[in-house]
């Protein structure tokens, strides 16, 4: 239909208001051809974070020789070999100090384990890290675990890889969700290399830190870890971390008896993660500056490591006595014991150093211990249910857990009771903790974390199921004065669309145009249809989804959008923002509503 050339009257001169806007097109997914660059550039962070993994190993490796046996290495030998000595507590002491200072006069950034640092970066500072990060988190971190530190390397490398992803990004006009992308392209790749487990890194990356499941990063992630796990053999040697083969053949109850574990396990998380952070209030009553609180948490290490030498480190020695029966039960409680204590002290301090392998380190010990009594498999078998559920759990990532699990062991055969502990491990901690270990740092900080995902409501809704079908109109035969005289006898709305004698809609009239324009008493003679422009104006049609509507109301400031049909510019309904409003609270009511629709059924006794 073609317009009405402008005239002196017109409401403005005709703008793109899509520009910018989200594809008009519906689909399953908004993933574009951009995931091909993303893709390549997934494949250079993934090898990155690989060498940054073997880096931060071997700079462990040489900080541990050093400090404990006096010379330079890149062999990793366990702490607890040396020979206990007023050294034992010194050592830890005096690597608290060196981080102290660093985090003082570096990065305050190197506090902590590094996945909630990761998690803020990406939900709060539009994914950017700085490389200051990248040089002195694993640094600090070997530090902190060669001095013997109760940590493992993934929180650092996780940290670090993270550091990589995003540096790389920042040379490149990218998004924030593109720079995310290789953000945790980076951590899964770091987490791959160290432990040869690249479902679980994928699965860690989903249930933690992409914060949604989509194409266009899910796939550069999926690279970047595939790209990792084939330097692995190269780096750290090819096959499963602790190759293990404990699964055994259960009744049909022993499903049952899986889960009874996830519950001990899922108790054993919640207390860890309640200790931990009670302790941490009472750092932050200490007449000290926090610059000398890791000096603190060295000295309740160092002394720890006198009772028990073999909780100082990493413990990956004890993750394998404990899958092959190594241990005595003596040796294992005391483990359990020592190695909890120094490390919620320590963590709490604010030095720097992962959580996963301590937690399953913790959940082993107890697994294991569990397994003693329980009339079905042997105790490695349960240790590996208390790990894969207390790192589900704390972390709130069952299938991380599961996965995990299954690649450090290469046990395929125990996938169902490592999901069963697992999950139920998870329901136990989601139901007693409102936030996990993870997010509980973030807000404390003042900032919400949601892990729940869902369906945008707005990108499943089309127009045509939201909009107002009777919708209020202005003639095109109306003059401006009548108009005028119409708003200014108490219009019910702000703006209405024009239409002429066909439904074709013209532009839309608002309350600030006729006050504008009954003052100026050349326009009063005129039709609207002679100052309405339909193309200076956003419209939608019915098939464009809600989300798209949405982008348009933000792109053009408009509250009211028209929905036209798109062949013929009839107008044939209206969407305004109570409308998106009222589609909210209906997706909520869904949660919220419950009803039986079928009826009870009727009582056999006889009236």
């Amino acid at each position: 239909m073609p317009h009405p050339q402008p005239s002196k009257g017109k409401l403005s001169k005709q703008r793109d208001f899509t520009a910018g806007v989200d594809r008009r097109q519906a689909g399953d997914f908004t993933t574009d051809r951009r995931v091909l660059i993303l893709i390549a550039m997934a494949i250079v962070v993934g090898t990155a974070g690989a060498f940054a993994a073997d880096i931060l190993v071997s700079l462990i490796a040489i900080v541990s020789n050093l400090v404990w046996f006096g010379h330079f290495a890149t062999e990793m030998i366990p702490p607890w070999q040396a020979p206990r000595s007023v050294w034992t507590v010194m050592a830890p002491v005096l690597g608290g100090i060196v981080i102290g200072l660093m985090a003082r006069f570096g990065s305050e950034k190197i506090r902590g384990h590094g996945i909630p640092e990761a998690i803020e970066a990406i939900l709060l500072g539009g994914s950017r890290m700085s490389a200051k990060v990248a040089v002195l988190k694993p640094l600090s971190s070997a530090i902190s675990i060669g001095t013997g530190g109760p940590f493992g390397a993934e929180g650092p490398i996780i940290m670090t890889g993270g550091a990589i992803g995003s540096l790389f990004a920042q040379f490149f006009h990218m998004s924030a969700a593109e720079r995310k992308t290789l953000l945790v392209a980076g951590a899964a790749a770091g987490m791959t290399a160290i432990f040869g487990t690249p479902i679980a890194a994928v699965m860690l990356a989903v249930e933690l830190l992409l914060f949604e499941w989509k194409p266009r990063s899910f796939i550069p992630v999926a690279v970047s870890a595939c790209v990792a796990v084939c330097w692995r053999p190269l780096l750290f040697g090819a096959g499963p971390l602790f190759p293990a083969n404990v699964a055994s053949s259960l009744p049909w109850w022993g499903i049952l008896l899986c889960a009874a574990m996830g519950i001990v396990s899922g108790l054993q998380s919640g207390l860890l993660t309640t200790l931990l952070y009670k302790i941490e209030d009472l750092f932050e009553k200490l007449p000290f500056h926090w610059m000398t609180w890791p000096a603190i948490g060295g000295l309740v290490v160092g002394l720890g490591g006198l009772i028990e030498p073999r909780a100082l480190g990493v413990g990956y020695d004890i993750i394998d006595g404990l899958l092959h029966n190594q241990l005595a039960v003596s040796v294992v409680v005391s483990i359990l014991i020592v190695k909890t204590v120094i490390w919620l002290f320590a963590l709490s301090s604010g030095t720097s150093g992962g959580v996963l392998a301590p937690l399953l380190i913790f959940g082993g010990a107890l697994g294991w211990l569990v397994g003693l009594v329980m009339p079905v498999g042997n105790p490695g078998f349960w240790a590996l249910l208390g790990m894969a559920a207390m790192m589900g759990g704390t972390m709130r990532a069952p299938l991380t857990g599961t996965f995990f699990a299954v690649e450090i062991t290469g046990d395929v055969n125990a996938l169902v009771p490592l999901l069963t502990a697992t999950v139920v491990a998870y329901a136990v901690t989601v139901l007693l903790l409102r936030r996990s270990i993870l997010t509980e740092k973030i807000a404390r900080r003042g900032q919400h974390i949601s892990r729940e995902y869902g369906v945008d409501p707005y990108e499943l809704t089309r127009a045509q199921e939201i909009m107002i079908r009777k919708v209020d109109t202005l003639q095109a035969s109306m003059t401006v004065a009548e108009a005028c005289a119409f708003f200014a006898g108490g219009a019910q709305h702000r703006s209405y669309p024009i239409i002429d004698h066909q439904g074709i809609f013209l532009g839309l009239m608002s309350r600030s145009d006729a006050l504008r324009w009954q003052i100026d008493e050349e326009f009063q003679e005129q039709r609207l249809a002679d100052v309405a422009l339909d193309g200076s104006l956003p419209t939608g049609h019915p098939e464009d989804t809600v989300g798209f509507i949405a982008d348009l109301m933000i792109s053009s400031d408009s509250g009211r959008i028209p929905i036209l049909e798109p062949l013929s510019g009839r107008l044939v309904g209206l969407i305004a923002r109570k409308d998106l409003l009222a589609l909210r609270s209906s997706f909520r009511s869904l949660e919220r509503d419950r009803n039986a629709f079928l009826p009870a059924p009727r009582s056999s006794v006889a009236r």
